[in-house]
């Protein structure tokens, strides 16, 4: 977990599984744009990094993060993905719009992954302005895109 001391691109080497034969999907956000597209260079390297093939990770856009869930669902149902990444951005704003967006994601990324009994991974920022979430998106905190992407990894060698 990121804090202010500590790099989201930094992880233990531990649980990481053989993933050439692994097929990814990664739903990615068009809100905060500048923000996602950052994740999914960062989840997309780090899949390549620890031996997955670019054919077997398949990108999916969404309209915002509300939209994660579905995307996720649709992704997840396809018995040939081995793992879903979600990717978004939600920044905190004047009214309790914030709230329930993030409350509806996070539930529901939990609830895919628990019916398609498959890692369906939450990688989505939830910063209070657009500073923190460059810094979370390949800034001083290193990319969470990098984190979800080995959480992937590491569930898929659980």
């Amino acid at each position: 977990m990121a804090t202010s001391n500590k790099s989201l691109s930094e992880y233990s080497s531990k649980n990481i599984a053989d993933i050439s034969a692994k097929k990814f999907a990664i739903v990615v956000s068009e809100w905060n744009e500048d923000v996602t597209e950052s994740l999914y260079s960062g989840a997309y390297q780090t899949l390549l990094q620890h031996g997955a093939k670019k054919e077997n990770i398949i990108r999916k856009n969404v309209p915002g993060s509300f939209e994660l869930t579905l995307g996720a669902q649709w992704c997840a149902q396809d018995e040939s993905i081995d793992a879903v990444i979600c990717l978004g951005c939600v920044i905190q704003g004047e009214t309790r719009h914030f709230d329930f967006i993030c409350d509806a994601v996070a539930h529901g990324i939990t609830e895919v992954g628990l019916k398609f009994n498959k890692p369906v991974i939450f990688g989505v920022l939830t910063p209070n302005n657009q500073q923190q979430a460059m810094d979370r998106a390949g800034g001083k905190h290193g990319n969470k895109g990098d984190e979800a992407a080995i959480t992937a990894v590491k569930m898929l060698g659980f």
